[in-house]
């Protein structure tokens, strides 16, 4: 069986498994920087599963969840941001949007059409803050790169934050997806795995994205929530309505699970 992810490391625990610990061997894993690209190899065909941003639920033919798992937030996730060099989010007039995950690209539209009422100019951009900001107002930032930004340099709004003041709900980043009926792989054994080797997944990680180990597992632990409970499960669905309601996909499919 072929599995695709990011390799980001808020994906690390849910990838452990397959990579160190008891489903090693029994999975093909392919990384790559973009959620995006995982999205794209579960559409090709090209793998069996793939922990894919929400959005592309609404958007790719004959997918089915795997349920509960996810990487998502209950309140406040510190590594999707909008960021600005001192704006308010109602002054902004452009945005430069990292095209490396269009879930995170959607919920930044929803915000400003629905919460704020506005509709910023949009620009796709590579993820470097400051090439960013010199062109836009405002700056869309997902995974590593926004956990590590110097937060007392900009003017930081966390996604999930301002979507939960909106709503009052959780929010749903990612889940694994696939084509069939049945997986034979047990992806929650594997997630409980990868969260009880969070010591030397942040050790793994830390060094190389300038963090300390107890920052990282600090952000993974709460910050990330691994589990779907109720109230991110009905954000994903408010949005998906809100999604369709402002025709950034074409209309809403109901959840189907593997």
């Amino acid at each position: 069986m072929r599995i695709a992810a990011s390799s980001y490391s808020n994906t690390a625990p849910l990838i452990w498994s397959f990579l160190y610990g008891e489903n090693h061997g029994r999975a093909e894993v392919i990384l790559d920087n973009a959620p995006a690209r995982s999205a794209e190899l579960l559409g090709q065909g090209r793998v069996d599963v793939a922990l894919v941003p929400v959005i592309a639920y609404q958007m790719l033919d004959e997918i089915r969840l795997i349920p509960d798992v996810c990487v998502g937030a209950k309140r406040q996730v510190r590594s999707v941001c909008l960021v600005t060099r001192g704006e308010e989010l109602g002054d902004v007039k452009s945005v430069a949007l990292d095209v490396s995950s269009k879930t995170s690209i959607t919920l930044t539209k929803i915000i400003f059409r629905e919460f704020l009422g506005t509709e910023p100019e949009w620009r796709d951009a590579e993820p470097n803050i400051h090439a960013m900001l010199d062109e836009c107002d405002a700056a869309l930032l997902i995974g590593d790169p926004a956990l590590t930004l110097p937060r007392t340099s900009f003017e930081v709004f966390d996604l999930a934050e301002v979507w939960n003041r909106y709503t009052g709900l959780g929010f749903i980043f990612a889940m694994w997806m696939t084509r069939a009926e049945r997986v034979d792989l047990d992806f929650a054994a594997a997630r409980d795995e990868g969260l009880a080797n969070l010591t030397e997944i942040s050790a793994n990680y830390a060094r190389a994205m300038g963090l300390t180990s107890r920052e990282l597992t600090g952000y993974l632990t709460e910050n990330i929530s691994y589990s779907a409970d109720e109230s991110m499960m009905e954000g994903m669905k408010l949005f998906f309505d809100l999604a369709a309601k402002h025709e950034l996909i074409p209309e809403t499919k109901p959840l189907v699970f593997a």
